[in-house]
């Protein structure tokens, strides 16, 4: 767990909190896109979409090389918007993380760094968020894999005191 700037980090995978149309967005999603520069784009336009507009449907991971990043590949996943908690916003939460430790294991990747999956503009308590988040990455540590660390990435201080947290309770 650490403080910063996910794009600046030298792992095997950052995932991005993507949109369903993986073309670029706010927050982490636009900060990846922007250092990874336009070959991302490019390469997320190339995706074949699984309905209208969706390369990744919420709960799911897609992966793409990192370009411009130091990391030599981004997992794309798309986490729930918020709604009150009634609409399997938790299990789609887990599913996003599981589905990128997954993509990662499969492409024998050893590390990777996580941001604060829908905590941003689709308002996930980041309590709950974070919760979940330490639960999954370790239930995936306990089992044979590819993954010797992964890196939970806190943008602001407030985030990292709440992750903090969080993982100290042994979610």
């Amino acid at each position: 767990m650490q403080q910063g700037d996910i794009t600046k980090l030298t792992v095997d995978a950052v995932v991005n909190a993507a949109n369903e149309r993986m073309l670029g967005g706010g927050g982490v999603d636009g900060a990846i896109h922007a250092a990874a520069g336009p070959r991302l784009r490019h390469a997320c336009a190339l995706i074949e979409e699984v309905r209208p507009g969706v390369r990744c449907p919420t709960g799911e991971a897609r992966m793409t090389p990192g370009f411009d990043l130091a990391a030599s590949w981004v997992i794309h996943t798309v986490g729930p918007v918020w709604r009150g908690g009634g609409f399997g916003e938790e299990d789609l939460l887990a599913s996003c993380y599981r589905a990128s430790l997954n993509l990662a294991r499969a492409r024998a990747l050893g590390s990777l760094a996580f941001p604060s999956i829908s905590c941003g503009i689709y308002h996930f308590p980041p309590e709950r968020a974070s919760l979940i988040a330490a639960r999954e990455v370790r239930n995936h540590l306990a089992q044979e894999t590819t993954i010797h660390t992964v890196t939970l990435v806190a943008f602001d201080e407030d985030m990292f005191e709440i992750l903090n947290t969080c993982i100290q309770q042994g979610a």
